[in-house]
């Protein structure tokens, strides 16, 4: 039996009615009430006190879900920062090494034991059943803490940098939880690496008015493409995968281009949001996405695509396997390892794992071909011109295709489904395609990819500080009266909540 991908999506969709008014996240009613209390508070406090209300609000904002988990955080970040206080005081190497130990198979135990269980027991069984063998196991269905694969590399960045003495231990128990706590990327990420971000809660903090408006212009951005886009998108999607066997090909690929920039959208959108909240209590996250649509080939994809894993997966994996300073073998292994385990890091499913080896091969592939693309990611995406050239624009699309191509197995509930979804857009590319149904979704999509395009050299788009301030003022306007006016009714979850 394959892990199904939509238990967690038929669990929230039982309470949609309500779930917009009482779930503590960034686009229901509960958050700004939330938001704006700590925001007040936070301000009326000198810098000992409001580490405390950092800690305090995260407690709430991710026991709100479960209290079971918040408990549970709360335990493993005690772990870790003992095991920082220990690292720093041994001086021999091997009772270090036994305290690096008990933190990663604290965080790496919890995280294998509720997101990996049964993907491992499920596996065990099919793979016995092919020897002949049908041995009972018990499956538990249990339920995934929120945004558990986030906080635990984020924890595992401080263990492992102290154990390599890049980075003092944080005497401080408040200041290490705030590290940990900190509610705007506590279940999505950007995954903060320690040495950025605990200096942060240790300098004291005096709220800055001209920095608002930026912070407030991130987060309109971030909801407009988290409701109005992705959310709008994501029933187009659910209409053709859920019913992948009686839809056609044709309704497939739309919907597999539409789940593309939902999952932008979506995960864009919470990162918007989530540095815009930070920066309003005066901490600077970093960026996370960087236009990864407008990328010329799949290395500079991945330079612009959820930069926060990827350089952790560089830091932590990558360059301690050798990285690029083995032999030509054993870097093309290293990378595909890299791209395995991020595959696996986002699902305890198949269908990620080809989803990862589908990038790590295309990765190699570019990478052979063409040396320089491993470097693209620090210029203009697409070129520095408003109109790009024929090259760029055929570089854009096709590095766009093969990212829509993997897409289908992140989707698909299954390899099984996903390969017949991509043949089912291979068979029927070739008829005449239907009328479009819902021309919405068209809009909503050229919309965000004009936005961006032409704000691509700043990280908000909605940076308008070269337009006259009317036109500014009527575009933010116009951005806000679109969320009100277009959001769906009912609450849907952030995608990336799931992992």
């Amino acid at each position: 039996m394959d892990y199904d991908k939509n238990a967690e999506k038929a669990k929230v969709a039982e309470t949609q009615g309500s779930a917009f008014f009482t779930l503590m996240v960034f686009t229901s009613l509960v958050f700004p009430i939330f938001f704006v209390i700590v925001f007040a508070l936070y301000w009326r406090l000198d810098r000992p006190d409001q580490n405390r209300l950092v800690v305090a609000s995260g407690l709430i904002f991710y026991g709100w879900w479960d209290w079971r988990f918040a408990v549970l955080l709360l335990v493993t970040t005690g772990i870790d920062y003992a095991s920082g206080l220990a690292l720093e005081r041994e001086d021999d190497e091997r009772r270090r090494r036994l305290w690096l130990l008990l933190s990663l198979v604290t965080n790496l135990g919890v995280l294998g034991f509720f997101k990996y269980f049964n993907f491992f027991a499920d596996s065990f069984v099919r793979l016995a059943g092919l020897f002949g063998l049908h041995p009972s196991t018990m499956t538990l269905r249990v339920i995934l803490p929120m945004g558990i694969s986030f906080y635990t590399f984020q924890a595992l960045s401080y263990t492992i940098d102290v154990y390599r003495r890049e980075l003092d231990a944080v005497h401080d128990p408040v200041r290490y939880f705030s590290f940990i706590l900190f509610f705007p990327h506590l279940v999505a990420g950007p995954i903060v690496r320690a040495r950025d971000l605990l200096g942060q809660f240790a300098r004291r903090r005096v709220f800055d008015p001209t920095t608002a408006p930026d912070a407030l212009r991130q987060i309109l951005w971030g909801v407009f493409i988290k409701v109005v886009v992705a959310d709008n998108l994501a029933p187009v999607v659910a209409a053709a995968y859920d019913h992948a066997g009686v839809a056609s090909g044709w309704q497939l690929l739309y919907a597999t281009f539409c789940f593309s920039v939902e999952i932008y959208g979506d995960f864009a959108g919470y990162t918007h949001i989530a540095i815009g909240c930070a920066k309003l209590l005066g901490i600077e996250l970093m960026r996370n996405f960087a236009y990864p649509y407008f990328s010329r080939s799949i290395p500079e994809f991945w330079a612009r695509w959820h930069i926060s894993l990827t350089r952790w997966f560089r830091q932590y994996l990558y360059i301690p396997l050798g990285g690029s300073r083995v032999g030509y073998r054993r870097w093309a292994l290293n990378v595909l390892i890299v791209f395995l385990v991020s595959g696996f890091w986002h699902g305890a499913n198949w269908t990620f794992i080809v989803w990862g080896a589908i990038h790590g091969v295309l990765y190699l592939a570019y990478t052979i071909a063409q040396p320089a693309s491993r470097s693209h990611g620090a210029d203009t995406p697409g070129g520095e011109s408003l109109v790009p050239s024929p090259a760029a624009v055929l570089q854009i699309a096709l590095t766009f295709s093969l990212t829509c191509l993997a897409w289908v197995f992140f989707r698909a509930p299954s390899v099984s489904e996903a390969l017949d979804i991509l043949g089912k857009i291979v068979t029927d590319v070739a008829t005449t395609p239907p009328a479009l149904t819902d021309k919405r979704a068209v809009i909503w999509i050229a919309i965000l990819f004009a936005v961006e395009w032409v704000q691509r050299e700043h990280a908000n788009p909605l940076h308008l500080e070269r337009f006259p301030r009317p036109v500014r003022w009527s575009l933010y306007y116009a951005f806000a009266v679109v969320v009100f006016m277009f959001a769906p009714i009912h609450y849907t979850p952030f995608i990336y909540f799931q992992f």
